[in-house]
């Protein structure tokens, strides 16, 4: 595929001169014979046609810059990108393979996020936060996913509710891991699951930045130790025993797991 496309971009306008040249030292064209049909009655290009540029790998690029920005917001959950460092594109791009183009538009896009700003002629730094930070952000969160959650459980039907029982088992799965970029993931997705009942494309894409900036790790004298593989087992556990108290539709148990949750997340 990507031989095509290059063999594409070759004989595209940068080469029409070289192509018209040749057209015109050419002898005069032979006239098909009787009943044959022509070129141009076959729906086949002539030489007095401008060629058709290649198209641009727009899927093929954009696909790198996603990976490598999967791969950025992975070791910032993970805490390789360590906060208050300052890392460049050029530098990142040798790392991860690729040239700096990609790994600085994935960069740019988690500015846009909070998670790094720029630094001229530097590169990017990674945020440092400190427990007010994520306090703040439990904070939000609970004032954005906390009433929704209460209404859906006066709302949706314990069948639905029990279909997502395979996607709070597999943060089980992934919280024994002890991964927390892989925990991090099936936790988003957990949530997710449970917002887009409301059918509020808005609300589930702010939660899960809400989300996201709560996953990135903290610095500083105040910064508590990193959560282990315990805590993660017991943050999975809640969505379990949440989904059991939707099912049975217990508004009081309901929205007391959904405040401890939050709460754990500080």
């Amino acid at each position: 595929m990507k031989q095509g496309a290059r063999s594409s971009a070759t004989t595209g306008t940068p080469g029409a001169p070289r192509v018209r040249e040749a057209a015109a030292a050419a002898p005069e064209p032979r006239v098909p014979a009787q009943g044959t049909p022509s070129a141009a009655a076959r729906g086949e290009h002539t030489h007095s046609e401008p060629p058709i540029p290649a198209p641009r790998p727009v899927v093929q690029r954009a696909s790198v810059r996603g990976q490598i920005l999967d791969a950025l917001r992975t070791a910032l959950v993970t805490g390789e990108l360590a906060p208050g460092a300052v890392y460049s594109a050029p530098a990142l791009g040798e790392r991860f393979g690729v040239s700096a183009t990609p790994v600085r538009e994935a960069m740019q896009q988690l500015a846009q996020e909070g998670a790094v700003e720029v630094v001229p002629n530097r590169g990017f730094r990674v945020v440092e936060r400190g427990a007010r930070d994520l306090a703040e952000l439990a904070e939000v969160r609970a004032l954005v996913e906390v009433p929704v959650m209460l209404r859906l459980a006066r709302a949706v039907p314990a069948e639905r509710w029990a279909e997502m029982r395979p996607l709070a088992e597999a943060t089980v799965r992934a919280a024994a891991t002890g991964c927390r970029a892989t925990y991090a993931e099936s936790d988003r997705t957990f949530h997710r699951a449970v917002l887009s009942l409301a059918g509020n494309a808005q609300l589930v894409r702010i939660a899960d930045d809400l989300h996201r900036r709560a996953q990135w790790p903290l610095t500083g004298p105040s910064r508590p130790p990193g959560r282990g593989h315990a805590d993660l087992l017991a943050d999975a556990a809640e969505h379990t025993a949440l989904l059991d108290a939707l099912i049975a539709r217990d508004l009081e148990v309901v929205r007391s797991l959904v405040d401890e949750h939050f709460a754990s997340a500080h």
